[in-house]
């Protein structure tokens, strides 16, 4: 965390990056008055691991001075699928890598993290982009960092208390999806698809619910991330899950869309 000597020199400001194979995402907030001030989503291409991120970073942090301005915290949010929840019970910092194996492909040249989330007695396992920190390290010298699914279960299980009714959540990005299934912030199930067609989409959702033995006919489903009504994926779920909805984002400050306070979920509450 960026810290100052002196309160006097206190900013209250907040920068979060959210990155991915596919770009980032930054916003910036004003931690006085709780609420972002501005959002901004830099597209760079597909690109794979070993591509040299300056090359790709070194325009966006040219192009958009908010990233090199001063701030009293600095988050970056690592965003990919390369991660599971593990609960407390069962959870060892010694063998980070064994809890991945059976869900991604592990080396013994990965590096392993974990986020905590204590007020729900588990913990987020998970593989960073470790250049990409080596990059933030070199732009900003100290900084945190977390697992974009860190944030979002936590969330969601924050939104669940004292609902009795189990519900399903699915977060949409480019290429997966995460469904996260919860009552009364208990985490029932979560786990992420690759998807490229709508049909894809769909099966995983219903063939998740029948496993769960939750009734297409009486289950919620809310969607969020990067979905809207009238979408392609929209539009199959809910032909095929009638209780079907947005989730809502009304209770979320600031001057932005609900489109963009839905796709940059995670992001908004970094």
């Amino acid at each position: 965390m960026w810290q100052n000597t002196s309160v006097i020199d206190k900013m209250y400001q907040k920068l979060a990056i959210q990155v991915s194979l596919n770009g980032l995402s930054f916003a910036t907030f004003d931690t006085l008055m709780n609420k972002p001030q501005m959002l901004k989503k830099i597209d760079l291409g597909k690109f794979s691991v070993t591509t040299k991120i300056e090359d790709l970073f070194a325009e966006a942090f040219s192009n958009n001075p908010e990233l090199k301005a001063g701030y009293d915290e600095i988050i970056i949010i690592h965003n990919n699928n390369l991660s599971t929840f593990v609960p407390t019970a069962l959870f060892d910092e010694e063998y980070l890598g064994s809890y991945l194996q059976f869900n991604t492909k592990v080396f013994e040249t990965d590096f392993f993290a974990f986020d905590e989330l204590g007020n729900y007695e588990m913990n987020n396992v998970y593989i960073p982009y470790v250049n990409m920190n080596n990059y933030f390290i070199d732009q900003f010298g100290t900084f945190d960092y977390k697992h974009a699914n860190t944030i979002l279960v936590n969330k969601l299980l924050d939104f669940s208390k004292n609902n009795e009714e189990r519900k399903m959540f699915v977060h949409v990005s480019d290429t997966h999806f995460e469904i996260v299934v919860i009552q009364n912030q208990k985490l029932q199930l979560y786990n992420t698809f690759e998807y490229k067609t709508p049909e894809d989409f769909i099966y995983y959702i219903v063939f998740t619910a029948e496993q769960l033995q939750l009734n297409p006919e009486n289950f919620k489903l809310e969607l969020l991330g990067k979905i809207a009504e009238g979408d392609a994926l929209y539009d199959i779920a809910y032909k095929y899950v009638r209780n079907t909805s947005l989730f809502d984002v009304s209770f979320m400050f600031g001057a932005l869309t609900e489109s963009e306070k839905r796709e940059h979920f995670i992001l908004l509450h970094s």
